[in-house]
């Protein structure tokens, strides 16, 4: 006689499980781990504290006429509270550690934890910018590396390790520039920006007062010489062009603009944000550029800021190497020291001609330390190699995607992201937008979206050189998938998409017209409904 199983207890078979829909109910509005998260100051208690102080003395107040005159207005949470809600916060982030980032021009990649553990060191992560110069020879040495390896890396004369970001490198390349011209007595007033530029460029040329003179990309998307020459003058300071561009694609005729931009009497600035194509196979200054920035979590591995403002290191040319900006570390033997000042610059480098000092301190020594140990640990041929598959992964979306997907500029290999317009979607009622949303649900972060401009419906996809082959496989099947779902007449599916992230899609007009960016507290009467 055998003696039935035990079924008492929770069930054991999934089909004894009432099927209550995929969606039920709850009395918390949470599902499951997706927690529903108010504010915080929803969350806290006006009438109370996480923490106990003792009333203080009478104490007469020195803040005079900026003393407080209402309460602060914090919201009193315990801690556990608190961390609480920081921590579910931070679970609806999406980061490079929790799936591909398939950005165009802006370089998430994979963040080594040889990097981290480095930047962690006592050594590096506890000095102050303030210390004495005797206590942080490490630290300067360290930047004497960084810098000498990026100056091999792009084949340039001139570094300034202190822009912090990389439009903050434009300007810095820009105002070098601007100071060769004073220095010749030169008044030139225009920059020429080609129409695909991204959109910093003009706005820095801007910022310092050029006018911009647009240049017309080929039917390839590329620049040709002539064009160039076309629009150069004697009132023309600098060209600025991005290399490979920002349609994924190398300029082929960059060598002939820039030889074009010096018979001109003006300078070539390039937009380094695509280095991290080209690192170890060309030499910016092999092409005749004069001044680029090195976004350094674009190409070396760095986290975006790293714990503080990012690193965004400039490289010049030796027609422009005097005008690099204070400060910067010069070698005195076995010792290292920060050149601060004008009078100590010209006396540390003969013809030094610093156009002045862009910020109070360097930039962040956390993405120095992050950087050169991923130049220590790669070496020259491991960051080759990792240009080499950035590339190859790029043209190998482009190669699986292009039977669906169109390509503007037509089928043609690309540098290290592709780009994709918006006529495969035409009669479908579905947009790049649309499209965009729809792959939040599919578990990924959209691409980069409508860049270029000057590509209608733009997809510029980055695929970089973390992602393994199962990675992009599984990407490229989602984006098929999506493609045919959109041609198939699917479109509730893109319409109100997306359903299954923590938020839904916002009314985008509404959102740009009528901001609300602060949390106002609740009126009495709605308090109590």
């Amino acid at each position: 006689m055998t003696t039935p199983m035990n079924r008492q207890g929770r069930p054991t078979r999934p089909e004894e499980i009432l099927d209550r829909g995929a969606k039920p109910a709850t009395f918390t509005g949470n599902r499951a781990l997706d927690i529903e998260e108010p504010l915080v100051f929803e969350l806290g208690d006006r009438q109370r504290s996480g923490v106990d102080l003792p009333r203080p003395t009478s104490v007469k107040s020195r803040l005079g006429d900026i003393v407080r005159d209402k309460p602060i207005g914090l919201p009193g949470l315990s801690e556990p509270e608190t961390m609480r809600h920081y921590v579910r916060l931070s679970r609806n982030n999406y980061a490079i550690d929790s799936g591909i980032y398939p950005l165009g021009s802006c370089t998430m990649k994979h963040n080594a934890r040889l990097n981290e553990k480095m930047a962690r060191l006592p050594g590096f992560a506890d000095i102050h910018p303030l210390q004495p110069v005797s206590t942080v020879q490490g630290a300067l040495a360290l930047m004497q590396t960084l810098s000498g390896y990026l100056l091999e890396l792009t084949g340039m004369d001139g570094v300034a390790l202190s822009p912090k970001a990389g439009a903050h490198g434009e300007l810095c390349g820009m105002l070098a520039i601007r100071a060769a011209h004073d220095a010749a007595a030169s008044d030139r007033s225009v920059v020429l920006v080609p129409e695909s530029a991204h959109g910093t460029n003009p706005a820095t040329a801007a910022f310092m007062g050029y006018s911009v003179r647009p240049l017309a990309a080929r039917d390839d998307g590329t620049v040709a010489v002539e064009t160039v020459r076309e629009a150069l003058g004697p009132d023309v300071a600098a060209i600025m062009l991005t290399n490979p561009n920002t349609c994924g694609l190398f300029e082929p005729e960059v060598r002939e603009i820039a030889d074009a931009v010096h018979e001109a009497g003006a300078y070539f600035y390039c937009d380094g944000a695509n280095f991290n194509a080209i690192v170890g196979k060309v030499r910016p200054g092999d092409l005749g550029i004069d001044a680029m920035h090195i976004n350094l979590h674009k190409t070396f591995s760095t986290p975006h800021g790293g714990g503080g403002p990012g690193s965004g290191p400039v490289v010049l040319s030796k027609r422009l190497a005097a005008h690099a900006p204070l400060p910067f570390v010069v070698r005195d033997g076995d010792r290292f020291r920060l050149v601060e000042h004008e009078e100590q610059a010209r006396s540390a480098l003969e013809h030094a001609q610093p156009f002045g000092r862009l910020t109070a301190f360097h930039g962040q020594m956390g993405m120095f330390v992050r950087a050169l140990s991923y130049m220590l640990s790669h070496g020259s041929d491991g960051m080759r190699q990792a240009s080499e598959d950035a590339v190859l992964s790029a043209n190998y979306i482009r190669a699986r995607l292009r039977d669906l997907f169109t390509q503007p500029f037509g089928d043609q290999p690309c540098m290290h992201e592709v780009l994709f317009d918006d006529r495969f979607l035409a009669g479908t009622d579905v947009s790049t937008l649309d499209f965009a949303k729809a792959m939040i649900d599919e578990g990924f972060h959209p691409m980069t979206m409508y860049f270029p401009l000057v590509v209608h419906g733009a997809m510029l996809i980055e695929p970089t050189e973390s992602e393994s082959l199962a990675s992009l496989d599984q990407f490229i099947d989602t984006m098929r998938f999506l493609a045919e779902a959109a041609r198939n007449g699917d479109k509730e599916r893109f319409a109100g998409a997306p359903y299954l992230a923590p938020r839904r899609r916002l009314d985008e007009t509404l959102a740009a017209r009528k901001p609300r960016l602060t949390w106002s507290e609740p009126k009495l009467d709605e308090a109590a409904e």
